[in-house]
């Protein structure tokens, strides 16, 4: 059984029909990394979606993959065109609803860890509702 749902009772939310969206972000070595990062703690704090571990699931965690494969949409967030985010959901055929990208917003990757608070609500302003 995983840490994520017990099949038979179905107690834990995370595998109901009252699961929540989710949001797994790049937190990478570069400002769009943290550019990413930041977007998805600002949808958390804005109740859109919850932010969840993008490297537990990536990890193969069973518990993080049970209760990301059971959520109600999933946003994918990459800082740049490696796409960490969607590859690690796409080897574990974990389905997302929304994938953005920063650096196609036409903010330039930089390893200079400098980023706005108006390029994290850039990426916030293009997700879904």
């Amino acid at each position: 059984m995983s840490e994520c749902c017990d099949s038979k009772t179905n107690e834990n939310s995370c595998c109901s029909a009252n699961s929540p969206r989710l949001v797994l972000s790049c937190s990478g070595g570069s400002n769009v990394g943290q550019i990413a990062n930041s977007a998805a703690m600002e949808l958390d704090r804005q109740g859109k979606a919850q932010m969840y571990c993008l490297i537990g699931v990536a990890a193969h965690i069973g518990g993080m993959v049970d209760s990301a494969k059971a959520a109600n949409g999933i946003i994918a967030i990459d800082g740049c065109q490696v796409a960490c985010t969607k590859v690690a959901l796409d080897h574990l055929q974990i389905p997302y609803v929304q994938h953005i990208v920063v650096t196609d917003l036409e903010i330039k990757k930089n390893h200079l860890f400098e980023w706005t608070d108006d390029q994290v609500n850039k990426v916030v302003s293009v997700i879904q509702s």
